[in-house]
């Protein structure tokens, strides 16, 4: 049947437009960013080089080799980065997206926790909703590809778990981050 690859492909791009539709226009409140005029963050997330942040696989006590539920594997990839102050999922990261979708679609009994996270910069309540809009652009990734709501909870620490310390745009990009936690 020809037609599974166009409802595929059109499923796919129904999530990217209203992920972009629901992304925040960036706009700062009084005091709460440090200034920087709209940085985008591109090049500085940290790529591969930020897998090994701390707090990736926790909560659920399936630890390496615990993964193979239903003979599929939990993705290794579970951290993608954000822009600066947006919570717009970056097309670099749609296929690590969809083979978390895909797990979670054929293991109906696994759950994850999207944990929002952001860098230093702005109030501590202003990174609190920045993570948790990270989190939830996320979540509705996931239901749009199929995901039951019930196996993602959404929680968001603002800058308070930082993957990595400095006041630099490398170090920043680090922690503008959404964590997959099984």
């Amino acid at each position: 049947m020809q037609l599974k690859p166009y409802v595929r492909s059109l499923a796919v791009a129904v999530s990217l437009a209203f992920v972009a539709g629901c992304s925040s226009g960036g706009g700062t409140q009084e005091g709460s960013m440090d200034g920087i005029a709209g940085g985008n963050g591109a090049g500085g997330a940290g790529g591969a080089g930020g897998a090994g942040t701390s707090g990736q696989v926790s909560g659920s006590g399936l630890g390496e080799g615990a993964g193979q539920m239903a003979g599929a594997r939990i993705p290794e990839v579970r951290t993608i980065y954000f822009a600066y102050d947006s919570d717009a999922i970056r097309p670099e990261f749609q296929s690590v997206l969809e083979s978390h979708a895909q797990f979670l679609r054929g293991n109906p009994d696994a759950s994850v926790v999207l944990q929002g996270h952001t860098d230093e910069r702005g109030t501590r309540e202003y990174n609190l909703a920045l993570g948790e809009r990270r989190a939830g652009a996320v979540e509705r990734f996931l239901s749009v590809q199929g995901v039951s709501p019930s196996q993602v909870e959404v929680v968001s620490y603002g800058e308070e778990r930082p993957a990595a310390r400095g006041g630099n745009e490398e170090t920043y990009a680090q922690n503008r981050r959404v964590v997959f936690a099984y």
